[in-house]
């Protein structure tokens, strides 16, 4: 199973007014390991980036789910503390375990209603105990390899 790295790259923007200042910027990746969340962060940004950048910092994220949201709109990324409210069948009493999501939207209040939408179907009883805006700019998913490229490769 595949894990989430947060990486954060660090490379010269050029802003607005003409200026170019120092930016770093937080993106989550899907790798087995550290090391290829890092060949796989510079294979995801060399196509959009014009000059130098480089990887300053890989992290693991925790996040048990994410909530995408088709659309343009949907530019920012929220995380959101969910406590899950189990009952403990031997003691009687009530087990709180909490996981982080992630949801994808255009507001707080956007994020609130995909979060809603997206757990409509769980059977557990659960709260939200915070959501608040991300610094993430985007998430990578695993893509495999074209089956192609896979069969030339075995030729070879």
């Amino acid at each position: 199973m595949n894990e989430w790295f947060e990486c954060k790259i660090k490379y010269d923007k050029t802003m607005e007014n003409g200026l170019v200042k120092k930016a770093v910027e937080p993106y989550l990746v899907d790798a087995l390991n550290f090391t290829e969340a890092e060949r796989r962060i510079i294979e995801e940004m060399s196509p959009f980036m014009t000059g130098e950048f480089q990887v300053s910092d890989i992290k693991r994220a925790r996040y048990a789910e994410f909530f995408e949201t088709p659309g343009d709109e949907a530019d920012r990324w929220y995380k959101a503390k969910l406590i899950f409210v189990t009952l403990d069948e031997k003691s009687g009493k009530e087990k709180r375990t909490s996981q982080n999501v992630l949801i994808q939207a255009g507001t707080l209040r956007g994020a609130l209603d995909r979060l809603e939408e997206g757990m409509k179907g769980s059977m557990m009883d659960y709260e939200v105990a915070a959501i608040n805006e991300t610094p993430i700019m985007d998430i990578f998913r695993y893509k495999a390899p074209d089956q192609a490229t896979d069969a030339e490769a075995l030729e070879d």
